[in-house]
């Protein structure tokens, strides 16, 4: 079941919302949370029972680990650490890494002369595996660094863990976040209305400015090898707004149905394409994903307190994981090396000269590198990434006879361009505040948006292309 659906937006969320309100009205929040939980749960089984049975054994053996984590042993602590690491990781290996690694080693003794015969079993990768795996470990780790108490009841943590809105494509909500409200939580009018608002922001985002983004995207991509230069930066800028819109669409979304049922999840963006450097690009790219790299990889390694060998080191520790965990290929490994070697530029050298620049330069060089990253992220394989990155630096204008991408543009397409570059700037909050201001333009600013989901959802009725990116991740 995905957000953007006439059975999650007509029936699911409907019946979700006035389930909770109705259990509210016992004033106490064990009805709301149960509520939630069941909601939760035929949320995620929607998508397979197979998915949801992992999901429950997966929540089970952490809560005991959590449950574990308590006393003062500090041996037996490290050791149910090192367990639930490995289960963690464990899981999260032979779902998504296995066939890889493994296919791998087999190409390798296939070159060397060496027959195996093995076939590779079909692994299918559940649903938001990467996401619900990293939230499950903040919680077990923050508990043994007694950062918060244990979870003593398995249906709270249960919620922590499935709860619909952010489970299965993020934001990756850590427990130390929100085990205040799992326990306690009130939500008023205004919370209710914030939240909806922002839902239906997201939701249009996602129909029309992502969707719009990502059918000339899939079109330009499908020739490579046949682009000339300026088909191949429009390919990659419709892709780099694409992605955009499509993961803060979810985020949107997801943060605004918090807000419906009293979360107040953590922001996931922050306009990442105003950036002036690579390093301040991850500082508002997937925010949540950013932090956790940080405060359970990178800081326990040492960070940057140990010299400039170790803190690159890190960073390339950092940032292969970071490529790794969007995918198992080479194309994610590369992608995520390729930002390490930048990361490390500019901390050993090219920051100072960076800030010497214009404004411009900045934003020009941090758009460069970023578009030619989403190259090596959007590409099936290293080879079409070659290829296409050719054609970015070609200088061959000629060859527009393509017809299916010719097809592409349209009154339709420059608007919803137009507008999507408009929406990765931080213009917009900028207005919304000064109408917020207003009640008569915030009353105009209410009418105008239902208009918006209005035409959002017959947009969304009569169109079959909607995937979100990212939850193939």
């Amino acid at each position: 079941m995905v957000f953007v659906s006439p059975v999650f937006v007509f029936l699911f969320l409907p019946f979700t919302f006035l389930l909770y309100l109705l259990a509210g009205l016992s004033g106490r929040m064990r009805p709301k949370n149960l509520a939630l939980l069941l909601c939760s749960l035929i949320f995620y089984a929607w998508g397979g029972l197979k998915y949801f049975i992992l999901l429950m054994i997966s929540t089970v053996m952490n809560y005991l680990f959590g449950r574990l984590l308590e006393g003062e042993d500090e041996k037996r602590r490290r050791l149910v650490l090192i367990a639930s690491v490995v289960w963690n990781i464990g899981i999260l290996f032979i779902f998504k890494y296995f066939n890889f690694f493994t296919g791998t080693i087999l190409s390798i003794l296939g070159s060397a002369g060496i027959g195996t015969g093995l076939e590779l079993p079909y692994i299918e990768l559940p649903i938001g595996i990467s996401f619900f795996t990293f939230q499950i470990m903040s919680y077990v780790i923050d508990v043994y660094w007694r950062k918060v108490p244990v979870q003593k009841s398995l249906a709270n943590l249960a919620l922590y863990i499935m709860l619909f809105p952010q489970l299965i494509a993020g934001p990756i909500v850590r427990y130390i976040d929100v085990e205040r409200e799992i326990n306690e939580r009130h939500s008023d009018l205004q919370m209710i209305h914030d939240g909806i608002t922002r839902f239906i922001v997201g939701f249009a985002k996602k129909i029309l400015l992502a969707n719009g983004m990502g059918y000339v995207a899939d079109t330009i991509f499908g020739y490579v090898g046949e682009l000339n230069m300026a088909y191949a930066w429009l390919g990659v800028i419709c892709y780099a707004l694409q992605i955009y819109m499509d993961f803060s669409s979810y985020s949107d979304m997801a943060i605004g149905m918090g807000k419906m049922f009293g979360f107040r999840f953590l922001e996931n963006f922050d306009y990442p394409y105003i950036s002036k450097s690579i390093k301040e690009f991850w500082r508002r790219w997937h925010i949540s994903l950013s932090t956790w790299f940080r405060d359970y990889v990178y800081i326990p390694l040492g960070g940057s307190r140990h010299g400039k060998a170790r803190t690159y080191r890190n960073l390339f520790i950092i940032f292969v994981l970071t490529g790794f965990w969007h995918g198992a290929s080479w194309n994610f490994l590369i992608w995520g090396l390729y930002y390490g070697v930048f990361l490390v530029l500019e901390r050993a050298f090219l920051d100072p000269l960076l800030r010497k620049l214009p404004s411009p330069i900045q934003h020009l060089y941090t758009l460069a590198v970023v578009l030619i990253g989403w190259v090596f992220f959007r590409c099936e394989t290293l080879g079409d990434a070659g290829i296409y990155i050719a054609s970015m630096f070609s200088f061959d204008f000629g060859h527009f006879n393509i017809m299916p991408i010719l097809r592409c543009f349209n009154r339709e397409f420059l608007s919803l361009f137009i507008i999507s570059v408009i929406g990765s700037c931080p213009i917009i909050p900028a207005v919304k505040k000064r109408i917020s201001q207003s009640q008569a333009l915030g009353l105009v600013s209410d009418i105008l948006l239902l208009g918006l989901f209005f035409y959002s959802v017959c947009y969304m009725m009569g169109t079959d292309f909607n995937p979100f990116i990212y939850f193939r991740f």
